[in-house]
């Protein structure tokens, strides 16, 4: 059987480990059963109208997000530089956009838009 992480030589000749045919498919059989349950969701009307939807929903696309950047783009394979380069931005963007929702959701409360 084949070696699941086989080095491939990268640009510079350095070799390092990325993943083989079987862990694209383990998560390609994750990332389709994050799906099936997100789509599921929205069919079942106490979870669609409960508190934990949207959460769960922010929760469960999160980790397609990092299944897919992680594995998919081999960001988990690459230089911690190229790491960092994504992640910093992301986690600011990330921040700055819940800052956003907290602050309007806050706004739109006091004004008596929402009730």
């Amino acid at each position: 059987m084949a070696n699941e992480h086989a080095p491939v030589a990268g640009a510079h000749g350095d070799g390092h480990e990325h993943p083989g045919w079987s862990t694209y498919w383990k998560i390609a059989v994750i990332l389709f059963v994050i799906t099936a349950v997100e789509v599921s969701a929205f069919y079942i009307p106490a979870w669609e109208t409960s508190w934990v939807y949207v959460p769960s929903m922010l929760t469960l696309s999160t980790i397609k997000f990092v299944l897919v950047v992680m594995y998919y783009m081999h960001l988990k394979y690459d230089h911690k530089l190229f790491r960092s380069l994504f992640t910093g931005p992301l986690i600011i963007a990330a921040l700055t956009l819940i800052g956003l929702m907290f602050l309007f959701s806050k706004l739109s409360i006091r004004l008596g838009l929402l009730s």
